[in-house]
């Protein structure tokens, strides 16, 4: 398949989806969560099929109106992709660049649980037995944050971060700090957030409107 036959496909991708795409030549079945970074903000996804020339993926809200995206793999990598269609909650985009499947295809099966970590700031409240402090996070994944807070907090105390979910109501995270630098801190979640929700609290806190 050339390139413009394999761009046709992604312009207009067939009614069923997925299984369509399995059996086309050069397309790889391929289902990783990564992350699309744009102007609008950083929001989760999950690949589902990679070509040499594009790759599909599923959202879990709206895709931002941006043209141009930059696809951050679980491994590290990055590619620079544009936009070709979307509907539904799924969109198509085409490397801007030429890209090493065999590459891309093996850091995914490298990586497979590596978890996603966004760029998120907002602003927190973290308890503990004997004090409540406001703290801002810095980055938070499906599994921890990193938040600064001039609190004092010990290695391996137990904290509770309130804060925002999917939905936008207000719930407690219990946590256990795992690091310290000076006003910032490193904590993992007792309860990690699904991908769903995880994907669409990225979603309310940068863009609302995409949910």
């Amino acid at each position: 398949m050339d390139k413009a036959a394999t761009t046709a496909q992604l312009e207009n991708p067939p009614e069923q989806g997925v299984d369509e795409l399995r059996a086309a030549p050069r397309f790889t079945l391929l289902i990783r969560a990564a992350k699309l970074a744009s102007a609008q903000g950083e929001f989760v996804c999950v690949i589902r099929d990679v070509s040499e020339t594009g790759v599909s993926v599923r959202l879990f809200h709206a895709l931002p109106s941006c043209q141009q995206f930059e696809l951050h793999m679980p491994g590290g990598s990055v590619y620079l992709v544009d936009r070709v269609w979307n509907r539904d909650n799924e969109a198509g985009f085409a490397f801007a660049e030429t890209v090493d499947i065999a590459k891309l295809i093996n850091e995914s099966a490298e990586y497979p649980k590596r978890g996603l970590r966004l760029g998120l700031c907002f602003p927190v409240k973290v308890r503990t037995l004997t004090l409540t402090c406001d703290a801002v996070v810095e980055n938070l994944s499906q599994q921890g944050a990193r938040f600064e807070c001039d609190a004092l907090l010990a290695i391996d105390q137990t904290v509770r971060i309130e804060a925002p979910d999917g939905s936008g109501a207000m719930r407690e995270v219990r946590a256990k700090v795992r690091w310290r630098r000076e006003r910032h801190y490193g904590v993992v979640f007792d309860d990690t957030f699904g991908l769903g929700e995880f994907a669409r609290l990225a979603a309310r806190l940068q863009a609302p409107a995409l949910l």
